[in-house]
């Protein structure tokens, strides 16, 4: 498969990769090293990552990876906790023989992400959190969480919820793709990530990161705070550079690709060749 971007055709190449029980898909785009291994944020698909990786793959190999219950990975899947999804990243990278890479993850895949690096698999680089959610837990009231549950049911739902997590205007490709890849996620990925997820506290893993870690956050994130991840982070991970875009909110993949690419190149070229 190939897009076309610009003035080039890219080549796309799918990979459905088993791991465990579970069959994940995953897309990778460009050449170059390292490999940037992308994981979405809950409601999200591999395509989160689309205009980023546009920007990023003329330099690094990209590959975006759907995590269990979203996208074209497992919809059966018996467990959907942050650490089976962990294991399919991990899946998926040794699969693919991956020696030198950086995971980046936004909201949900950046708490994934954490857990990841915090194994120190052979190969990792660095990780990119945008957005991330904490390794400290989230206490959301449950009338919250059952709104966030009802919200992504329809797309008057999910019109809704982009008020709140968007700051931007979205076109209507970007609102079209956010709406199917949040109603086509699987239910039960869907309430595991709030009832599981969410509250689960991996400090521990978190604080075993022992590469470079760069935070990517909007000024006017309103799900993930930039003075609460700083509480949250920097005791635990002292090494962690922190960028603010600003006039941005939670979706800053989709509201501000070009701004977070930029932001993962600059600290990456401060890596030695």
């Amino acid at each position: 498969m190939t897009l076309y971007d610009g003035d080039q055709l890219m080549s796309v190449q799918g990979h459905n990769i088993r791991v465990g029980k579970a069959e994940i898909y995953a897309e990778e785009q460009g050449t170059g090293s390292p490999t940037l291994v992308f994981l979405h944020c809950w409601g999200g698909s591999r395509r989160t990552w689309s205009e980023v990786i546009g920007r990023l793959s003329d330099r690094f190999r990209c590959l975006a990876v759907d995590l269990r219950g979203w996208g074209k990975s497992e919809h059966h899947a018996e467990d959907y906790s942050l650490s089976a999804q962990a294991d399919d990243v991990e899946g998926v990278i040794n699969a693919l023989n991956l020696k030198d890479f950086v995971i980046v993850g936004h909201s949900m895949g950046g708490k994934i992400a954490q857990m990841v690096a915090g194994r120190r698999p052979q190969g990792l680089q660095a990780v990119v959190l945008v957005a991330p959610a904490p390794p400290t837990p989230l206490l959301v009231p449950d009338i919250q969480k059952q709104i966030m549950l009802t919200s992504y049911t329809t797309p008057e739902g999910i019109g809704d919820a982009l008020k709140v997590i968007s700051l931007r205007p979205l076109t209507l490709a970007q609102r079209l793709q956010i709406t199917e890849d949040s109603l086509g996620g699987a239910e039960a990925a869907k309430t595991s990530w709030i009832a599981q997820g969410m509250p689960l506290d991996i400090s521990k893993q978190a604080a075993d990161i022992s590469v470079p870690v760069c935070v990517i956050v909007g000024s006017a994130d309103q799900v993930e705070k930039e003075a609460a991840l700083l509480e949250a982070i920097l005791p635990l991970l002292p090494q962690a550079k922190f960028k603010v875009i600003e006039d941005v909110g939670h979706l800053s993949p989709v509201e501000g690709p070009g701004e977070v690419a930029q932001a993962i190149s600059e600290f990456l070229a401060d890596f030695p060749p």
